[in-house]
């Protein structure tokens, strides 16, 4: 199981919201590039979450000069937040992304999925936010009635190389992941899967390594690792310990 540490970046500062409402914003730091460069330090390979929150709310890029510090400090990043059309997700693999997260646009725009897929091959992840089992879209502020097991075999038949899955219930909580229910979706699917939401102590950790076995390979780490319940380096060890 790999540690996926979430660096959120709202304003130019690194933030952390409470279940995607923006009213309920915490800032752990004024520079986002510094903090990744912490975690990445503490990590040593694999790779950072970044979120473009404005740009999950403006349907466009607002953190290029970001990525672009990131790729020149050799940094290895994902980014998701308003990627909606192909000319942003050329921009932010310029910008030196492995991964782009495809969201809203993933549900709303099923050929660009398609064609994205087709013209990166492997780096095109999509992002399943959902509340009570239905996805939600531009930010978490739209709820749709699509259920997220069967768009995620959707996504998968597009091409997709990865779904990251987050239960908004569980996003920022300190209450512990949705591990049912990411353990059914991923199961659905013959892809990877991140699960992402919720972490809060490295039982937490412990918890999702099962969870390895039904697909789910990845673990974004977010608010616990802000509130230092952990560090990374703790969290690593106990996701790469043998069950």
């Amino acid at each position: 199981m790999r540690i996926v540490p979430a660096v959120d970046i709202r304003g130019g500062l690194c933030v952390n919201l409470v279940q995607g409402d923006y009213d309920q914003e915490t800032v752990f730091s004024e520079d986002p590039v510094a903090q990744v460069k912490t975690f990445w330090a503490a990590l040593g390979e694999g790779i950072i979450h970044i979120v473009d929150l404005d740009g999950a709310k403006e349907g466009r890029c607002c953190v290029e000069t970001q990525l672009l510090a990131l790729k020149a400090a050799g940094v290895p990043f994902e980014v998701g937040g308003g990627i909606r059309n192909m000319e942003t997700i050329n921009t932010v693999l310029a910008a030196g992304a492995d991964r782009v997260i495809l969201g809203t646009a993933a549900h709303e725009d099923p050929a660009l999925l398609k064609a994205a897929c087709a013209a990166h091959p492997g780096k095109i992840a999509v992002g399943i936010d959902a509340r009570a089992g239905k996805v939600s879209l531009a930010g978490w502020l739209e709820d749709t009635g699509t259920d997220a097991i069967d768009f995620a075999k959707q996504v998968e038949a597009a091409g997709a190389a990865r779904i990251i899955y987050t239960d908004i219930l569980s996003d920022g909580m300190m209450k512990g992941p949705n591990i049912e229910t990411t353990g059914a979706l991923a199961r659905a699917v013959n892809i990877p899967v991140t699960i992402s939401g919720g972490m809060s102590s490295l039982d937490d950790v412990r918890a999702v390594r099962d969870l390895e076995g039904d697909g789910v390979d990845e673990v974004i780490i977010g608010r616990a690792l802000y509130l230092e319940k952990f560090t990374v380096a703790e969290a690593v060890a106990t996701a790469t310990v043998c069950a």
